[in-house]
């Protein structure tokens, strides 16, 4: 089996040593540091050695998210919102730096287990305060997509191959190529980087296009 090496950054001793034991229970997550800052696990685990960082989004180092989900993501490592949920500032400046989701600290075991293992495999894990931030935040500059645009990332960020996109909407496959690459150019020049098939899903969360999992 594969294990995937996470480690936590949050500078409450209590809350570092109650995730350590919680996620020591499963055989897929390898716990390989739990820090108080993002200087901290790069100094000890090195800059190649973990999969997923749990990244508590208010630490006392003076430290800013974005600067710690920069240097974090600068070394390949994947990075999941840990926070109180007081703050949707934080919370915006999270998602805007690329992190996969945030979780709330006060979710259920089970809810926090099943986010971590998912983000520690790539998954980007959508969540109601992640979405009712990204709502009311006026940074998020409009990419201007034409409504044959949105229905074509709707689709393929859901998860359909271009294939099928075509199937649904009549168009050739070479179209729905065409369609994705303008799509992606659009939220480049608006300075919200659309590389992946996971960027495009969080952009789609982000306008509306996809509705949240779980969100009424």
């Amino acid at each position: 089996m594969h294990r995937f090496r996470v480690a936590l950054i949050d500078d409450h001793e209590i809350v570092a040593r109650g995730f350590a034991g919680l996620f020591a229970t499963l055989p897929e997550i390898e716990v390989v540091a739990t820090v108080a800052t993002v200087a901290e696990l790069l100094a000890e685990v090195g800059e190649t050695s973990v999969d997923l960082v749990i990244l508590d989004l208010r630490l006392s180092d003076g430290s800013t998210v974005t600067g710690n989900v920069d240097r974090l993501r600068a070394t390949g490592a994947a990075v999941l919102a840990f926070t109180g949920g007081d703050d949707a500032g934080l919370m915006r400046a999270a998602a805007r730096s690329g992190v996969l989701g945030v979780v709330r600290k006060s979710e259920p075991t089970d809810v926090l287990l099943d986010a971590v293992t998912r983000a520690a495999a790539g998954d980007t894990i959508a969540s109601t305060e992640w979405a009712a931030a990204l709502d009311g935040d006026p940074d998020l500059s409009d990419a201007g997509l034409s409504p044959r645009e949105r229905e074509v990332l709707s689709l393929y960020a859901a998860g359909a191959k271009a294939p099928l996109v075509a199937s649904h909407t009549g168009l050739s496959e070479l179209t729905v190529v065409d369609y994705i690459r303008r799509v992606r150019s659009k939220y480049e020049r608006v300075g919200r980087p659309a590389n992946t098939k996971i960027d495009l899903y969080k952009r789609a969360l982000e306008d509306g296009i996809l509705p949240v999992p779980g969100r009424s």
